[in-house]
């Protein structure tokens, strides 16, 4: 993500690599360097360089994050990338292991395959397809909407529990960011307000027709945190790939809730890709409508993420509002 810091420190990898990062390492391998990739804005990333025992050099990604918080999300980090991976190896790094230091107990790594990446667009078509692909190809393995363990967005949780419907894991998944938004920037009047409409009348106004008269939606694996920044092109085969995944079962056109937002460089070209591969979800006439109740999930968890940011909370709010005033 963007170029910060926190508390972990840089210096992890430039001197040894940890004993338990070895272990995962190629068998005979030899470590040649390592160096301090970027900050992320909840960990550190970095790169291992290894002589494998055939003479020829390869890397590896790790990323390192601290605390008990820190060890969920790596290893949610780690089973999202697996379920990508599994379906599609393409388009996604090869995940490898996610473990604690042996020497630093508090501090927590994933690593996976090291891909030189640019940051430029995809070709709207050719990621479209991918995308496509790994929803339509997925199978949940309870049939049900959730994953089998808390994937973190940030270093914030999102409740996955399984569930028949997705109206309802959609409004458990709400709430809980919701919660995280009010903990993190304090109890609003308007929210006050607001809220109980959003739960009574919005949310099933949008999603219950998905699965009434006869209609279904199937649990797709998502991303989950779709936006530009976990995306790239990929130097030497210049196809596109996927990273720092939080993924669940959902329905598929939950990850263009993630679209929504100005900032986001996924605009219409890229939808309008999507659907020439997978139609809209029925009843197509609520498909906006939907698409913005998905926008605010992200915008309220990002507004949990950035404490100090008080716009989000404006915005988050304008969202409900919105929603409200077309759906409540």
């Amino acid at each position: 993500m963007g170029d910060t810091s926190d508390n972990v420190s840089n210096r992890d990898w430039e001197t040894t690599v940890d004993p338990n990062v070895v272990a995962h390492l190629p068998k005979g391998c030899h470590v040649v360097s390592s160096e301090s990739h970027r900050n992320s804005f909840w960990g550190h990333t970095g790169r291992i360089n290894v002589k494998l025992d055939d003479g020829t050099s390869t890397s590896v990604f790790i990323k390192t994050v601290s605390e008990e918080r820190g060890k969920n999300m790596v290893h949610g980090e780690f089973e999202s990338m697996k379920a990508i991976y599994t379906l599609l190896p393409d388009f996604a790094p090869k995940p490898i292991a996610w473990g604690t230091y042996k020497n630093t107990p508090d501090i927590h790594f994933f690593l996976c395959e090291y891909r030189e990446m640019t940051h430029e667009m995809p070709d709207p078509h050719k990621f479209a397809a991918r995308l496509a692909a790994l929803h339509q190809s997925s199978t949940s393995p309870t049939g049900k909407f959730g994953f089998h363990m808390a994937t973190y967005s940030g270093n914030l949780p999102q409740i996955n529990e399984w569930e028949d419907s997705w109206e309802v894991f959609f409004a458990k998944n709400m709430k809980m960011a919701l919660d995280l938004e009010i903990t993190a920037k304090g109890p609003d009047p308007e929210l006050d307000h607001l809220v109980p409409i959003l739960f009574d009348k919005v949310i099933p106004r949008l999603l219950r027709p998905l699965e009434s008269d006869g209609r279904s939606v199937k649990p797709s694996l998502v991303h989950g945190d779709l936006w530009y920044g976990n995306a790239g092109i990929d130097v030497k085969t210049g196809e596109s790939l996927v990273f720092d995944a939080c993924s669940f079962y959902a329905h598929n056109e939950y990850e263009f809730g993630q679209w929504r937002p100005i900032c986001n460089r996924f605009g219409n070209e890229y939808l309008t890709a999507y659907h020439s591969y997978v139609q809209k979800s029925a009843p197509e006439e609520d498909y906006d409508g939907r698409l913005d109740l998905y926008k605010l999930r992200f915008n309220t968890h990002v507004s949990a993420l950035f404490t100090e940011n008080h716009t989000l909370r404006e915005q988050m709010l304008n969202d409900i509002k919105d929603l409200v005033q077309r759906y409540g």
